[in-house]
């Protein structure tokens, strides 16, 4: 397993767990190798407690150390082991989840929990339950394990028919989901021709992404609020379709728009683009437009993951929440209309997915 130390920077916003006003804030999971290292801010000693259940009570929770006051403690981990931590503050009431967002895959790319994050009335989406990634056909045997740990339900696959031809997940045993569609939908192929314009870049291509994406969004809420168990999906990259659905499920659980920017950003580290997509043989290539679109990205000069803002620094995604904005007044509105969540599904979606 590749020995990793991994810090994802988010605003404070992102990774508090209580209302501004308690002194417990700032608690981070990063990774180095085997080991954890948890840390937070507090102006009182701090007893951490680790359970391997993401809805552990802290009573259920083992104590592995007591009123620790220095900000910091390391767990002996594997990278194969997911581990949920309870901070409590002594002498209040107040307690903080936090656990990596990153899993540490040896041949996956961008698989995070959207778990952590700020929402509706003060709380913060469950850990454990929501998992955003790109594309997964490398896996090896230690990844399948390791999501197979994660208790999945379901895998929603939002890519094309196309690219779910060339790179089959290897996540098994669950669920799978997937819509049917054409690539042509974000790549136009020239009628006859064996030949492809490229993607469109920026927020004309997100703009899109409301119409595009509407069936998968109504197939995505259907299965969270539809079966028990953990909830994956993805696209090829686990940034721009991924990015867009992810951005809907938080904004439906109230999460601030500048945390969904910053969770959106986070792709551009978190992308390992060698396992997102299988080597493309150049005979296929020649012959497949869409092989020859991704054998495009394989070169060295495209290999690179780019930043997802226009020139002035606007994330891509905000095209998308002007598109909705414009035609539907608000994402509730759309997601009512579009994705069949209705205000009761809504507040059973908060019900399932906050605490």
């Amino acid at each position: 397993m590749r020995a990793m130390l991994l810090t994802v920077a988010l605003p404070a916003l992102a990774l508090v767990a209580a209302a501004p006003a308690f002194a417990l804030s700032d608690a981070l999971v990063t990774r180095d190798g085997d080991t954890l290292i948890v840390r937070w801010t507090s102006n009182r000693p701090v007893d951490v407690r680790v359970s391997p259940a993401p809805d552990a009570a802290a009573r259920t929770a083992s104590l592995v150390s007591a009123g620790d006051a220095d900000g910091e403690h390391r767990l002996a981990a594997p990278a194969g082991q997911r581990l949920y931590v309870l901070l409590q503050e002594r002498g209040t009431r107040q307690w903080q989840r936090v656990a990596e967002r990153v899993l540490p895959l040896e041949a996956g790319s961008n698989f995070r929990d959207l778990g952590g994050y700020p929402a509706a009335g003060g709380k913060h989406v469950r850990w454990g339950l929501i998992y955003r990634s790109a594309g997964q056909p490398l896996l090896t045997p230690a990844d399948q394990a390791s999501i197979a740990r994660l208790g999945l339900a379901n895998l929603v696959d939002l890519r094309s028919a196309e690219e779910r031809r060339l790179a089959p997940t290897r996540i098994q045993n669950i669920r799978y989901n997937a819509v049917g569609y054409s690539m042509a939908a974000l790549m136009p192929v020239a009628s006859g021709t064996a030949n492809a314009t490229p993607i469109r870049n920026g927020s004309t291509l997100y703009r899109g992404f409301p119409a595009l994406l509407a069936p998968h969004l109504k197939l995505v809420f259907d299965r969270l609020l539809g079966d028990s168990g953990a909830l994956a999906f993805n696209c090829s990259a686990g940034q721009d379709r991924t990015g867009f659905v992810s951005a809907m499920i938080l904004s439906a659980l109230g999460v601030p728009r500048d945390v969904i920017m910053a969770d959106y950003t986070l792709s551009t580290q978190l992308r390992r683009p060698e396992y997102e997509m299988p080597r493309i043989d150049p005979a296929l290539a020649a012959n497949d437009p869409v092989a020859r679109l991704f054998a495009g990205y394989q070169t060295p000069q495209m290999a690179r993951p780019t930043p997802l803002v226009e020139a002035d620094g606007t994330p891509f995604l905000a095209g998308a929440f002007a598109e909705i904005e414009a035609k539907y007044g608000s994402v509730d509105a759309y997601l009512a209309r579009e994705a069949g969540l209705t205000a009761a599904r809504r507040k059973a979606l908060m019900a399932a997915y906050l605490e």
